[in-house]
């Protein structure tokens, strides 16, 4: 799917800014507008921010809510691929930087050659990855527990987002963390994901050993249930292999909701040290 007119506009800022690029990509029942206050701290340190969508995404919250078939039909492959035609009409190669499902886009990216720098936040798994959590079961339960949910859109209830994302804060800012940022979620992307390793042609996978793939920071939620630090460390010892710089950090008391909670900025800098290290 072709880039929307938003994502042509940043591509052409980001040009013309002479800047080094950082796209940023969200994960599953978040919007791209989840990475807001992240493009501000990397712009104000001296970037140009891309913070596209995954091809249908609804503009905002309230459309997402109203509307949760816009999110039927995407799946891994074409929203790397869609993210990877953004990339490509940049002048400069961008750092990339990806939360949940879009951890797991980053590294598909990086795998391709397109990122001079990658940072994967509580990246989903890809094929190769092989522990299985119970907390993480627990976690994508909402959509895996129906085979019919493979082509549809799921929301969470509340509870579900508490348990999935928002375990580690208090319920007062889970709910504010709810009513701000949750939308529905294709199915798709958890089906491919969940059977990715056995299935030899998934879209879940990731080129590892690309010599070209660059730096990359996988960075873990300690008290994570939907990516716990085995499927991140995981996730880590498939990657260190490369030639590239390979590294993982676990935050401390964090979840799934790291990029978006109260404590997000710690998660930011973190990225963004390492990012202004090799970029």
């Amino acid at each position: 799917m072709a880039i929307n007119t938003q994502e042509a506009k940043q591509v052409e800022q980001a040009n013309a800014s002479g800047r080094v690029p950082v796209v940023f990509v969200h994960g599953l029942w978040l919007l791209s507008s989840s990475w807001d206050r992240w493009a501000t701290v990397f712009e104000e340190a001296g970037y140009a921010t891309l913070t596209p969508d995954w091809p249908g995404d609804p503009k905002t919250i309230q459309e997402a809510n109203a509307n949760p078939d816009a999110f039927v039909g995407q799946t891994v492959g074409q929203v790397a691929d869609h993210f990877e035609e953004v990339v490509s009409g940049l002048t400069r190669k961008p750092a990339v930087i990806g939360h949940s499902f879009g951890g797991l886009l980053t590294q598909i990216l990086a795998g391709r050659g397109r990122s001079a720098a990658s940072v994967a936040i509580d990246p989903a798994a890809f094929r190769g990855v092989l522990p299985l959590p119970v907390s993480a079961l627990r976690a994508s339960f909402p959509v895996l527990s129906n085979p019919a949910n493979r082509s549809r859109a799921v929301p969470l209830t509340f509870e579900q987002f508490r348990y999935a994302f928002a375990n580690a804060v208090p319920a007062a800012e889970a709910k504010e963390l709810f009513d701000t940022f949750a939308v529905p979620a294709p199915g798709a992307p958890l089906f491919q994901a969940a059977t990715a390793n056995f299935s030899p042609r998934t879209e879940a996978s990731v080129d590892t050993r690309n010599p070209g793939r660059g730096p990359l920071l996988i960075i873990s939620g300690e008290q994570d249930h939907t990516v716990p630090w085995a499927i991140a460390y995981a996730s880590y010892r498939r990657q260190r292999d490369n030639p590239g710089v390979t590294e993982i950090v676990e935050m401390p008391q964090r979840g799934h909701s790291l990029t978006i909670d109260r404590g997000w900025r710690e998660v930011a800098d973190t990225a963004l040290a390492f990012v202004k290290r090799f970029v």
